[in-house]
């Protein structure tokens, strides 16, 4: 199933390319706020799952274009990011293990504006990437339970400041810096997330073609490394790295679209800089 939300952050089904409404499937979970709905939602999907597909199919479509899409985790209690993960012609052997926590705040939704931030910034990166969306509570988990912990797949940019002093939080973590969406596809309706393609581009040039085949940890291994540090809760996101093969700047004006197979329609983000800096590209 594919899931969005949309307007004033309802809950909406994706099917053959129209929007249906569901908000009536969740109308009585008592939640206070759009994040807490997504979290009661996934954590409780057994008996969710034939309310929301009911409520969708009893609601008339309207075309996606037609509404404005909100992030479908507007502030998960974690976003964690993986650094790298991909196995590159510069690196093409496995590396150590290694990740980050991005701010929450960060994260905006399709059609949303990336502000880059007046700061002393050598360039600025959006890097194209598959994330995970968390299903149950998670610790300490087995390869061979990984995928069990996984509710479904979304599509994520990492925005980058490169060249600040402060490591991830200065590189990673400023407002907008996180754009996700507009689809959650739950994970039944991924038949490998190991193997689908991502690509990125910049004013309609294309930056990226890469595919999750070349991930240097596979889901399960870098969901059992995440784990080992901290727990994961439904709703929580672990985006999975990216191919440095291919980033460039984007700047101000610039229109930024992604595309991972099978996630629905691509996530499309503008980009503004109030100083109107450009880079060499």
């Amino acid at each position: 199933m594919q899931l969005l939300l949309y307007d004033d952050d309802r809950l909406g089904v994706l099917l053959d390319g129209s929007v249906h409404d569901a908000s009536a499937a969740v109308a009585g979970l008592g939640h206070h706020s759009p994040q807490e709905m997504m979290q009661m939602l996934i954590a409780g999907w057994a008996q969710m799952e034939a309310l929301v597909a009911d409520a969708a199919a009893k609601s008339p479509g309207v075309p996606l274009a037609s509404v404005t899409c909100r992030p479908p985790l507007p502030r998960p209690g974690q976003l964690v990011c993986l650094a790298g993960n991909y196995l590159e012609p510069a690196k093409p052997e496995r590396g150590l293990f290694n990740a980050f926590l991005k701010s929450p705040n960060s994260v905006i939704g399709h059609g949303d504006t990336v502000t880059l931030p007046d700061t002393e910034a050598t360039v600025f990166h959006f890097e194209p990437e598959l994330a995970l969306v968390i299903g149950k509570a998670a610790s300490h988990i087995r390869a061979e339970d990984a995928l069990d912990c996984v509710f479904g797949y979304t599509q994520f940019m990492d925005v980058s400041a490169r060249g600040l002093p402060g490591g991830f939080f200065l590189g990673k973590s400023w407002h907008t810096f996180g754009p996700m969406g507009p689809i959650l596809t739950t994970r039944d309706s991924v038949p490998n997330a190991n193997d689908l393609s991502i690509r990125l581009w910049v004013n309609d040039e294309q930056r990226h073609d890469i595919s999750t085949r070349d991930m240097d940890r596979y889901i399960p291994e870098l969901l059992v490394e995440v784990t080992k540090v901290l727990p994961l809760q439904p709703g929580d996101v672990v985006s999975t790295g990216t191919h440095h093969f291919g980033l460039s700047p984007v700047q101000d004006g610039d229109t930024i679209r992604l595309q991972v197979e099978g996630l629905g329609p691509a996530l499309v983000v503008r980009c503004a800089d109030p100083l109107k800096r450009t880079w060499e590209r």
